[in-house]
């Protein structure tokens, strides 16, 4: 299952992490989150010991939404060592987001 990445875990969990990290921004009243979610569930399953795979609710979480300049919704942030190195603007296949996050991990 994916992660409740929040404002206050944040830097715990994916700043800090030694594996790449997987962050979907979304919000309940967002249609195309809702597509994207499912999609992110099973990456989170998938990828379960090799990377983190977390969701932000940009209503609930807004310190991190404004670090990162997030405006449109689905985000899907890829981050290595702390620092983003990917990113995905709207809903995408489940494999664009696969081959993004195979990238990481090579």
């Amino acid at each position: 299952m994916a992660l409740e990445i929040t404002d206050a875990n944040f830097d715990e969990l994916v700043l800090k992490s030694d594996k790449p990290v997987l962050i979907d921004f979304w919000a309940e009243w967002c249609g195309p989150c809702r597509m994207v979610g499912p999609v992110v569930e099973d990456i989170a399953k998938e990828y379960e010991g090799k990377a983190v795979v977390g969701k932000v609710n940009v209503d609930n979480n807004p310190g991190i939404s404004m670090k990162f300049g997030i405006r449109n919704i689905p985000a899907l942030l890829f981050f290595k060592n702390g620092e983003i190195v990917d990113k995905q603007i709207g809903a995408v296949p489940k494999s664009v987001l696969v081959d993004k996050l195979a990238k990481q991990l090579a």
